[in-house]
């Protein structure tokens, strides 16, 4: 079956790095595209990132545009968010997810994993 597990979170200091990494098993990695999401207390589930199959195209919401890095390893099939500058309003619980092949919605859902900014 299909698993995502994601690791990395963590305390940090504003301005400081984090580098989020997200491990999935139970499908053929290389064939789908996956994002990141991050969910602060009382809010929506919001777009962090995305990233294609092969790595070659890559989408980030403006917030984190220039803070941020998503990549992957498709040999170790994981995908990685680099996060740097981190703020406080960064503080969320972020989620890796897959793509579904022929539309944007994702499908399935890691477990998360706590982000906290300090100022």
């Amino acid at each position: 079956q299909v698993q995502l597990v994601e690791s990395g979170g963590g305390l940090v200091q504003a301005g400081g790095s984090l580098r989020l990494s997200c491990a999935a098993s139970g499908f053929p990695f290389s064939n789908y595209g996956m994002g990141w999401f991050r969910q602060a207390p009382g809010k929506e589930r919001d777009f962090v990132a995305r990233i294609t199959s092969r790595g070659g195209f890559t989408v980030y919401a403006d917030s984190v545009k220039g803070r941020f890095a998503i990549s992957r390893d498709n040999a170790k099939n994981t995908v990685y968010l680099q996060m740097n500058s981190l703020k406080p309003e960064d503080t969320a619980v972020y989620y890796c997810g897959r793509r579904d092949m022929n539309n944007a919605v994702y499908s399935y859902w890691g477990q998360g994993t706590q982000v906290t900014v300090s100022s």
